[in-house]
């Protein structure tokens, strides 16, 4: 029985052919969502392919539930957080494995929702949490956090230059009641930042940060990227999407990190590095010192260049616009 939910997976056919599915392999969807490319997974991967599907949010898990039902006991889905990908894996038996996908942010389940509290544009309460049933919400924050600290919050995951004027909006804001309702706060954030032509709503960069900081999105990716690299077998696929440029400038960097390309601040003395090596046997030879070696081990090779949405994906699925896909293969050890 198909979802009754119209979903668009993005850079799906991208993503199929990134992960190279095998009619017997094991992958993993770190961020299940409504089943859209864990459907492609287990279609490419048939007729023995299993899937382990992660998510969160416990409404996403219910809708996956039903467009991946056809499919049997090929599809795990776990309500499970992707911070713990490898003793997820490992409890459910999908160690090693050949394959996978993390695609990032917020989904249109999440966004075109009122009652979950992400959108700037929607009525409804300041939540923001893929588990509603956990962890503080995004009225906990705006309501309890000092005002230099939502500031830093608002700049640091926002990137937001105003952060400061947004902060003390909101601040003298809740003094007279606290701040509850996603257009409310919308409408502070727009008063302090008035909006510009052609640029996007003022409130986008504060309610991003809220959701990222609510849900500790980059803790929880940098988290994922290190136990995925761990659990997939040699010539098993990482495929990443991410849809701000917090999330990939940490996959690219996470990505080089693990091809084995130096990431010493060029600021600090390379004696001082820990893969520093004068002794040949270290290792391959330095990059950027002469007669010297590196012994950062190398367990990834980057596949291909950065993939974008083309304009015919972008006009029949908006939010591909700002989507980008990584690729990386395992090498063996």
């Amino acid at each position: 029985m198909a979802a009754p939910y119209e979903h668009e997976p993005v850079l799906y056919e991208a993503v199929l052919e990134a992960l190279a599915l095998q009619g017997d392999g094991r992958y993993i969807d770190g961020t299940v969502g409504a089943g859209g490319h864990g459907e492609g997974i287990l279609r490419g991967s048939a007729p023995d392919g299993r899937l382990l599907g992660l998510d969160l949010d416990p409404q996403a898990l219910a809708l996956a539930r039903q467009r991946l039902a056809p499919f049997g006991e090929r599809a795990c889905l776990v309500q499970g957080n992707f911070a713990h990908l490898g003793a997820l894996a490992r409890q459910h038996e999908f160690v090693p494995v050949q394959g996978v996908l993390l695609d990032l942010g917020l989904s249109s389940l999440q966004l075109d929702r009122a009652e979950r509290g992400f959108s700037f544009q929607l009525d409804g309460p300041l939540d923001m949490r893929f588990n509603p049933a956990e962890g503080p919400s995004a009225a906990d924050l705006v309501n309890e956090l000092e005002e230099e600290e939502l500031a830093d919050l608002i700049w640091r995951y926002g990137e937001e230059r105003q952060a400061r004027r947004i902060a003390q909006r909101i601040v003298q804001a809740r003094r007279e009641e606290p701040l509850r309702r996603t257009l409310h706060l919308a409408q502070l954030v727009q008063a302090a930042v008035p909006r510009k032509r052609g640029r996007i709503h003022p409130a986008t960069r504060t309610f991003m940060a809220l959701r990222i900081a609510v849900n500790r999105e980059l803790e929880n990716l940098a988290a994922a990227l290190e136990q995925a690299v761990e659990i997939l077998a040699p010539g098993g696929h990482l495929a990443v999407i991410s849809f701000h440029s917090l999330e990939d400038r940490m996959v690219k960097q996470a990505m080089r990190r693990e091809e084995g390309r130096c990431q010493w601040p060029t600021e600090r003395p390379l004696q001082e590095c820990p893969y520093f090596r004068l002794d040949p046997e270290g290792g391959r030879s330095c990059r950027s010192y002469a007669r010297a070696y590196c012994d950062l081990p190398a367990r990834l090779r980057v596949v291909g260049k950065l993939l974008q949405a083309d304009a015919e994906e972008i006009a029949a699925n908006p939010r591909a616009r700002s989507a980008k896909l990584r690729v990386a293969e395992r090498l063996a050890a």
